[in-house]
């Protein structure tokens, strides 16, 4: 992955313009069913995501291969966010889930020289943004004291953004080029007591069908346990896999992994 962020840097002082991306997402929902016309809970979480897929965020570059780990990726991450917000009116559902992350990656590579050219370093840095929201309306169509399900239909948005410069030789260039698109996404969301405090939901949606994405899918798999009327965790495991190319840019990734989560209910 460095050697791909380096020749993209050094391509610059040519120029060319190349890239690679980086990526994280999603989030923990608990909600118990109530007998409230109304209901509001708001989730911060953390998801320890890998990324396995091809990227090419530059609509003139190469698409590379990328297959990294949470913990390989970890040391490139300057900043990210993640929050869920639900909220429910008698059988009207909403779901909302947010994430950000700033990412860099930086290398250096010395070239041995030629007879014109004497031994140079070369500098590549890379960072990415990502920005990805699900934002869902349903109804709930399954309504008892210790089981819901709602049927879930709505959007699911990305933008990107893409920084690379290239330091050698005594000059810095850069280039940045941001692309994003909107897919249509349906889904359901199935919630189960088990006991007072301790519960487990299920969430999943399906979408792109061609409309910008070849295909988008997510999966969310929680355990939930209730600590007071208004403060909850949660333990679990979330999958977004997405299949985007369109205009020279490639995003087909598969991000995965474990997520914990604090519920705050209103």
């Amino acid at each position: 992955m460095k050697k791909y962020i380096l020749a993209c840097a050094l391509s610059l002082c040519v120029p060319q313009v190349l890239h690679a991306a980086d990526s994280v997402t999603a989030a923990p929902e608990t909600s118990a069913p109530s007998t409230s016309n109304w209901a509001l809970q708001i989730t911060p979480y953390l998801w320890a995501t890998g990324v396995k897929g091809k990227v090419s965020p530059f609509g003139v570059g190469p698409t590379v291969h990328v297959d990294r780990s949470f913990s390989e990726g970890r040391d490139g991450l300057n900043i990210a966010g993640f929050v869920n917000v639900w909220g429910r009116y008698e059988r009207f559902v909403l779901s909302a889930d947010m994430m950000y992350t700033d990412t860099s990656d930086e290398d250096t590579y010395r070239f041995p020289g030629t007879s014109q050219l004497p031994p140079f370093e070369a500098t590549g840095k890379l960072n990415t943004r990502q920005f990805m929201a699900t934002v869902q309306g349903g109804y709930r169509v399954l309504d008892t004291p210790t089981f819901t399900f709602d049927a879930l239909a709505g959007i699911r948005l990305w933008h990107i953004s893409n920084e690379i410069t290239a330091s050698g030789l005594g000059r810095s260039i850069s280039y940045d080029e941001s692309f994003g698109w909107v897919d249509p996404v349906v889904g359901a969301r199935a919630f189960f007591n088990v006991t007072d405090r301790l519960s487990v939901q299920a969430q999943a949606d399906i979408g792109g069908f061609d409309v910008n994405s070849d295909l988008t899918w997510s999966f969310l798999s929680t355990v939930n346990y209730t600590f007071t009327e208004h403060l909850s965790f949660s333990a679990g495991y979330k999958i977004v896999d997405t299949d985007y190319e369109k205009d020279g840019h490639v995003y087909d990734t598969r991000l995965s992994g474990p997520v914990l989560g604090v519920t705050y209910r209103f």
